[in-house]
C-alpha cells in the first residue's frame, strides 16, 4: 500500500464524518415541509417542488442508523429518527401495506406503485435502524414488509422477484425503476438490493423462513443473473430469465461481488459460501481487467461495441474500493489491494467536492466535475459513499488488528 492501513483509516474517518455525514446534516433538512428536501443542485440550490423518493429517504435512514451504531454520536440519532418518522408518516401505505415509490414536496403520494427495489431498501433501512437502536417497531415493520414481498413480489414458478406491482400489489405494466431502465419483468438491480435488504434483516432476525429465502435468492442470482463465465451480471431479463440486455455495468459487478459474499457469510452455509467466493473473485477479476481506467477510476457501462460513456459516476468508484478490497481479503492478491487504493485515490482526487461538500455526481472524460448533475436527488443519496467508508473502516481495523 502507498498509505499504511492506519493512515488510510484516518482519511476515511475524516471523509465520512466531516464531509459526507456533515453535509447531509447541514444542507438537506426540509424545515418547511418535514423530512428532507427532494433535490439540491450542485451549487446547493434547493429545487423547489421536487418529489421525494423512497430510495432517498430509506438510504438516509440506513446511513444515519449505521453511523449511530458505529459511533454512538448524539447528532446522528436525530437524523435517523427524522427519516424513520417521515417514512412512517408519508411513505407508508396504510391501506394496502408497503411503501409508496414517490411522494410530492408536501408529502402526499405522487407515484404510489410498489417498486420492489424500493421495498427492499425500506427493509434494509428498517433492519439497520433496529440494529442501531433496538427499536422493536422497526423490526416488526421490516418483517411485515418481507412477508408482503414474498406474498406479492416473488415468482413461485420461475423464482426471483418481479420488478414492480401496482399500489394494490396487482400486476402492472409500469415496471422500470427510471427512464433509463428497461421495462422488463426482472432485473439484476432489484435482485441485488433484495439480497442486501434480506441480508441486513437476517443479521437481526434469524428466522428459518428468511434463511430459506435468502439462500434461494443467492442461488437464483448465481444460476440466472450472473453470466455463464461468472464474469458479469445480466442487467435485464424476462420472467423466464431470458436475457434482454447486453449491457455490462462495472459498478454493479464489483458491488455485487462483495454483497454476495456478505450475504453468504451472514447466512453461514459453507458449501454455498465457497461457490459464492469463486464467482465473486471471477467477477472482481473481470472488473479489474476490463473496467479500470489508467487513472484508477472504474468505468460506468459497456456493451459489445465498447464503453458507452467516458464519464465516471460517483457510486461505482465507492463500490470499487470495497469490492476490490474484499477480493484482496479473500486472496491476498496485491493487484486487488492496488485497485482498491487506486479507486480511493481517484475519489479523493476528483470526486470529493472541496467547495460545497459531499461528492460530485461524477466527472467527464477530462476529469472535470459534472456540474449540471444534482448533489441530492431521488438517486443521489449518502449511501454508496458512506457505506464504502463504513465497510473500509471496519475492514482496515480488522487488518490493523491482525498485524499487531
Amino acid at each position: 500500500m502507498k498509505n499504511s492501513p492506519e493512515d488510510w483509516l484516518k482519511k476515511l474517518e475524516a471523509e465520512l464524518q466531516d464531509n459526507i455525514l456533515g453535509f447531509w446534516m447541514e444542507h438537506t433538512l426540509d424545515e418547511q415541509h418535514g423530512g428532507f428536501v427532494g433535490e439540491i443542485d450542485n451549487q446547493l440550490n434547493v429545487v423547489e417542488g421536487a418529489e421525494k423518493s423512497l430510495v432517498l429517504n430509506a438510504r438516509i435512514l440506513w446511513t444515519f442508523a449505521s453511523a449511530y451504531r458505529m459511533y454512538r454520536k448524539a447528532e446522528y440519532l436525530p437524523m435517523a429518527e427524522r427519516a424513520y418518522s417521515y417514512l412512517l408518516e408519508h411513505f407508508t401505505d396504510k391501506e394496502y401495506g408497503g411503501f409508496y415509490w414517490m411522494v410530492d414536496a408536501l408529502g402526499a403520494p405522487s407515484q404510489p406503485k410498489k417498486q420492489v427495489y424500493g421495498q427492499a431498501f425500506a427493509i434494509y433501512a428498517l433492519a439497520e435502524f433496529h440494529h442501531a437502536t433496538g427499536n422493536s417497531q422497526a423490526l416488526e415493520q421490516a418483517v411485515e414488509l418481507f412477508r408482503l414481498l414474498e406474498k406479492h413480489g416473488y415468482d413461485p414458478l420461475y423464482k426471483g422477484y418481479i420488478e414492480a406491482l401496482s399500489r394494490e400489489w396487482h400486476v402492472t405494466d409500469d415496471l422500470s425503476l427510471s427512464a433509463k431502465d428497461m421495462n422488463e419483468k426482472k432485473s439484476m438491480n432489484t435482485h441485488l438490493h433484495v439480497l442486501e435488504g434480506y441480508t441486513g434483516l437476517y443479521r437481526v432476525w434469524k428466522s428459518e423462513e428468511l434463511k430459506v429465502k435468502l439462500a434461494g435468492l443467492i442461488e437464483t442470482m448465481l444460476d440466472h443473473i450472473i453470466d455463464a463465465e461468472g464474469k458479469h451480471f445480466h442487467l435485464f431479463l424476462d420472467e423466464e430469465w431470458h436475457v434482454k440486455s447486453e449491457l455490462v455495468s462495472y459498478g454493479h459487478d464489483i458491488e455485487g461481488s462483495w454483497l454476495l459474499v456478505e450475504a453468504a457469510e451472514v447466512l453461514g452455509e459453507e458449501k454455498l459460501l465457497q461457490r459464492v467466493r469463486t464467482v465473486a473473485l471471477s467477477m472482481a477479476e473481470a472488473a479489474l481487467e476490463e473496467g479500470i481506467a489508467s487513472d484508477g477510476g472504474i468505468w460506468n457501462e459497456a456493451d459489445g461495441s465498447g464503453l458507452l460513456s467516458k464519464d465516471k459516476d460517483w457510486w461505482p468508484q465507492a463500490e470499487a474500493v470495497v469490492g476490490f478490497y474484499n477480493a484482496y481479503q479473500l486472496t491476498g492478491n496485491q493487484r486487488f489491494l492496488n485497485a482498491a487504493e487506486g479507486a480511493w485515490n481517484f475519489i479523493d482526487s476528483y470526486l470529493v467536492d472541496r467547495k460545497y461538500g459531499e461528492w460530485y455526481w461524477g466527472v467527464d472524460e477530462k476529469l472535470q466535475p459534472l456540474a449540471h448533475e444534482p448533489k441530492v436527488s431521488a438517486w443521489k443519496c449518502p449511501y454508496h459513499n458512506s457505506r464504502a467508508c463504513f465497510e473500509m473502516i471496519e475492514r482496515l481495523k480488522s487488518t490493523i488488528k491482525e498485524n499487531i
